[in-house]
């Protein structure tokens, strides 16, 4: 199954070094690997392949030569801007990353200038349109998640084995090349609270009281989680940049199936991820920013998300699992965006319509399958 991000790597390849980041297992490694025939694939997790980073003995006659976590390398960033420096882009250097590349600021010389970034999100209902009908890429993903070993298995017991192995390696391995973290237990704890509270404002300060932590401690966590692709944030949407920091965020996980014991949730999630995937995709392929986050007013009203683009709202989505009664938050939101698109998606919906004066009410399903932002 072809990746959509596939042609567009491919052109940039000799252009620049090409950094390829996404949550473990999301299929960096096979992506990368599909772009030539010709490649050399390089781990520094693999002892052996360690020794050929340092010493510089790839095959120079390959088209493409592939670093894997190559940002756990001391001062990766200065000995890879030695190498573009010095030798250029013959081979094409690619490098991926299960953690957020930026985490590592602090280490070695910026390497601006010098690459394109790409994110990899694990499969979206888009993504899935040419195999699979929307009803049933998206009854999929709520149940298996859009990770491709334990989506493509279709199978609830694969996806229990694959969800505990795979928290494990995050939590035990991944973020120890990260972070000093001793309380494991505590983090693991934090990851399993949050699956219940998605789509719900989160307060680092309630969290700490659950978990008896400190909630500087929680919130440096919370942290790690983004930096290891298990969660992404959503802040409240404010004109204000720093009133924006002061508000509580919500949280939404990358494995759409982690959400847990809330269809209304699940389903919230599923467009947080799609939405996310693709505001990612257009800024990463198109240079275009837009960003993600919901609004809710001082007395209660709230939509679960809002899109700008050049810091204008372009877009209120609410999400609905049957209920194709127009929200009534979007009459108060309007009135101070109205050139905004109002859209309620709902999952169990008889027939699509669009509201005089109102939201367009769309089938979730179809409305994610075919999703376009520009």
């Amino acid at each position: 199954m072809q990746r959509s991000l596939e042609p567009y790597i491919i052109q940039d390849l000799g252009k620049k070094i090409i950094l390829i980041t996404g949550p473990r297992q999301c299929g960096k490694t096979t992506l990368s690997k599909s772009l030539s025939q010709s490649y050399d694939y390089l781990n520094w997790d693999a002892s052996a392949d360690r020794l050929i980073i340092r010493n510089n003995r790839w095959d120079r006659q390959k088209e493409v030569i592939i670093f894997d976590e190559l940002h756990k390398m001391p001062k990766w960033k200065s000995w890879l801007k030695g190498i573009y420096d010095t030798q250029g882009l013959k081979p094409n250097l690619l490098v991926t990353g299960s953690a957020k590349l930026d985490t590592y600021r602090k280490v070695g010389d910026s390497l601006a200038g010098r690459y394109f970034q790409y994110r990899l999100h694990p499969f979206t209902a888009k993504e899935l349109k040419d195999s699979f009908s929307a009803e049933e890429a998206c009854e999929r993903l709520l149940k298996f998640g859009g990770f491709p070993e334990p989506f493509l298995s279709g199978t609830e017991r694969d996806y229990n084995r694959w969800r505990r192995s795979h928290l494990d390696i995050i939590l035990r391995q991944d973020m120890l090349d990260l972070e000093v973290v001793r309380d494991i237990q505590g983090m693991e704890t934090l990851t399993e609270l949050l699956r219940y509270r998605v789509g719900s404002p989160i307060s680092s300060s309630s969290l700490a009281r659950d978990l008896q932590r400190d909630p500087k401690t929680v919130k440096k966590w919370l942290q790690i989680l983004e930096n290891l692709y298990v969660i992404f944030k959503v802040p409240p949407y404010h004109k204000n940049a720093a009133r924006v920091l002061l508000k509580e965020p919500k949280y939404y996980f990358f494995d759409n199936a982690q959400v847990a014991n809330n269809e209304g949730a699940k389903l919230e999630n599923l467009v947080a991820t799609s939405l996310k995937r693709e505001l990612e995709f257009i800024e990463d392929t198109e240079g275009t920013a837009a960003s993600l986050y919901y609004t809710r007013s001082t007395d209660g009203k709230e939509i679960d998300f809002l899109i700008t683009q050049a810091q204008i709202p372009t877009y209120l989505i609410e999400v609905k699992q049957s209920d194709s009664s127009p929200a009534k938050a979007f009459k108060h939101f309007h009135q101070f965006w109205p050139t905004a698109q109002m859209i309620q998606l709902v999952y169990e919906l008889n027939k699509e319509q669009t509201v005089r004066d109102g939201p367009q009410i769309r089938s979730l399903a179809t409305w994610i399958s075919e999703l376009s932002l520009i």
